[in-house]
């Protein structure tokens, strides 16, 4: 038996900033909204994409699957692609894996998406599986895509999430699962402890927060 460490995707291995902010900018012109602000844009990445809509720009009900649409056709177009790995995560995995740990993706972004953006960036090999949203938004939230997870690892030992925002915390929070606060990523301050996360401020903090 293995170590099993789940980690979000977006703000956590990546910034996927760039590419979710236009997407995001084509959907609300596509429905003849105003511009994103710029607070508006930094909500937007992490949560499932139709509760953002909803909650963060206020499209109503009806009009979520039409801005769901107008931003896949923008971002799967390519947008995905504009990412960045954060500083020190390739070796971070590395040494997960290299130590026995066995490592998957739970993401709320959809499964496919996420796997091109592990393909494109190298760090695919690093998983035994990839967890993420369906395209019908029947599975979107952390909770349920944790749980495909554990499912999927039923001998893992001693999970735990490394997770970027506040619904990861809960998310991992609603399986009994510890949360390690990615600090590196884009939750405003205090954020991830209020949640109840042990905040990790850098990708190299990561091993000796798992051994605590």
């Amino acid at each position: 038996m293995s170590r099993l460490v789940l980690f979000d995707l977006d703000g956590t291995l990546v910034d996927s900033t760039p590419g979710i902010w236009a997407s995001v900018r084509v959907a609300a012109a596509a429905l003849g909204l105003p511009a994103p602000t710029p607070e508006q844009l930094r909500q937007m990445v992490g949560p499932p994409l139709q509760d953002g809509f909803a909650l963060v720009l206020g499209v109503p009900a009806d009009d979520v699957p039409r801005a769901v649409a107008a931003y896949r056709e923008h971002y799967s177009a390519g947008a995905l692609l504009d990412v960045t790995v954060y500083d020190g995560i390739p070796s971070l995995l590395a040494r997960l894996v290299d130590g026995g740990a066995t490592l998957a993706i739970t993401t709320s972004k959809p499964e496919p998406f996420a796997v091109r953006v592990l393909e494109h960036t190298g760090l695919r090999p690093f998983f035994a599986s990839v967890h993420g949203a369906t395209m019908d938004g029947a599975v979107r939230h952390k909770d349920q895509v944790v749980g495909l997870a554990l499912a999927a690892h039923p001998d893992g030992e001693r999970p735990v999430l490394i997770g970027d925002r506040e619904h990861d915390v809960l998310g991992a929070a609603a399986h009994g699962l510890p949360c390690l606060g990615a600090g590196w990523g884009p939750a405003p301050p205090g954020e991830l402890a209020a949640a109840g996360a042990v905040v990790v401020p850098t990708p190299a903090d990561v091993v000796a927060a798992l051994s605590r």
